[in-house]
């Protein structure tokens, strides 16, 4: 129990006295720069009032020699160092509480300038709302020692309630600060983790629509094979045993893909026997979109026969999500999509007008479409882009490469 206590409370009298200093916060005037420039003139200009009145105070005591400057010039160094070393003010207030007390009025409530005493209590204030609990007990112990020992007995009583309010106080600002940074720092990993899981959640979506595509070519694969001596005359018996054998590689490796990969169906999602939509589908989907109140366009020529199935799906999603956006978030604005096959890739592009209101029932930021986009092109080998035009509205780019080797910028 004793080691224990040692520990746990002997770290903390060390660090108050002769320890590294607090970690500083933001000063005000970072938060504020346009007013940077007048409290810094201001705050040197209160600074001098303050040691010309200390000064004052001093000099009425009747000091010899230079004394007074630097008893004047201890007072005024807590204020100085107080924003950026609290621990170093408490300290030089300590010595000046215990130092300033020379030739003081027998009957003052307290031997120390008004100065001193008002920037005292700053101090104790910002270091009390500044370190932890066990440091906080050992700062209010050691204040309390000039308090009981110097202040006239008839205000000992009060100074001590002061002091204990200010550490109170201090000690709620301080919990209060660590609660909200807390909760600030569980917020963002919260939002972390959901931009995460909805990576994960479409990267598996992708998956599993690849599965089906993948699937469907290679169960014809594995059906051509089977049924090729069949259908051919004359058919070698070595010619019969390799289609057999690419028979049987397909519907092993279709098998092996089914392992693997079932288990990124969901337990409550059956197994998807429609087949997945392409680039042939673009055009149906954007004439409902049409027929729904969306001012939609589409600039695409007739689907090349040799587009992949992967490409085509992706293409699909992009196009699909990107009208889904536009609908939500720049409703009654002009809609073009764009899908145009090239030699090695192929672009989808979908960008609306402004809207002429801004929506007032969607919450922002609550999806997460452009990441499923993003991952889709990814997944493919290619790039996506979206961001604001610069005469208003949205954009949303895509370039999806055939071969998934080349990625052009």
């Amino acid at each position: 129990m004793e080691q224990s206590w040692v520990g746990t409370w002997w770290p903390a009298l060390r660090r108050v006295i002769a320890g590294p200093d607090v970690p500083p916060v933001r000063p005000p005037l970072e938060r504020w720069p346009r007013l940077a420039r007048f409290l810094r003139p201001a705050g040197l200009f209160a600074l001098a009032g303050l040691f010309a009145a200390t000064l004052a105070w001093e000099t009425n005591r009747h000091l010899p020699g230079i004394v007074p400057v630097l008893l004047t010039a201890l007072t005024i160094a807590p204020l100085i160092v107080l924003p950026r070393r609290p621990l170093l003010a408490w300290r030089l207030t300590i010595v000046a509480l215990a130092t300033c007390t020379f030739n003081a009025p027998p009957r003052a409530p307290w031997p120390w300038s008004p100065v001193l005493v008002l920037g005292s209590l700053l101090v104790l204030a910002v270091v009390a709302a500044r370190v932890n609990r066990r440091m906080l007990v050992w700062v209010g112990l050691i204040t309390m020692v000039p308090v009981l020992t110097l202040v006239h007995p008839n205000n000992r009583a009060g100074v001590a309630l002061l002091v204990l309010a200010l550490l109170t106080l201090g000690d709620l600002v301080r919990g209060n600060r660590v609660s909200r940074r807390a909760l600030a720092e569980q917020t963002e990993l919260s939002e972390r983790e959901q931009e995460r899981r909805a990576v994960l959640e479409e990267r598996a979506r992708i998956a599993r629509e690849l599965h089906d595509v993948v699937a469907h070519h290679m169960s014809m694969i594995a059906v051509q094979a089977e049924t090729a001596p069949y259908r051919l005359a004359d058919v070698p018996d070595g010619a019969r045993a390799e289609f057999a054998a690419i028979a049987g590689s397909a519907r092993e490796a279709l098998t092996d893909m089914r392992r693997l990969l079932g288990v990124l169906r969901s337990e409550s999602a059956g197994p998807q026997t429609a087949p997945q939509p392409g680039l042939a589908d673009i055009a149906p989907m954007v004439e409902a979109a049409h027929r729904a109140g969306l001012a939609v366009t589409l600039d695409a020529p007739t689907p090349a026969a040799g587009t992949p199935a992967p490409v085509g799906l992706a293409a699909y999603r992009i196009v699909q999500e990107g009208l889904a956006n536009a609908a939500r978030h720049a409703p009654g604005a002009a809609v073009r999509v764009s899908v145009h096959p090239g030699p090695h890739a192929l672009t989808v592009r979908v960008e609306n007008t402004a809207g002429p209101a801004a929506p007032t029932n969607v919450e922002r930021g609550a999806g997460h479409g452009l990441t499923g986009m993003r991952e889709r092109a990814l997944a493919l080998g290619g790039t996506f882009a979206a961001g604001p035009l610069d005469g208003g509205g949205y954009a949303v780019d895509a370039l999806l490469p055939y071969d998934g080797e080349e990625r052009p910028a």
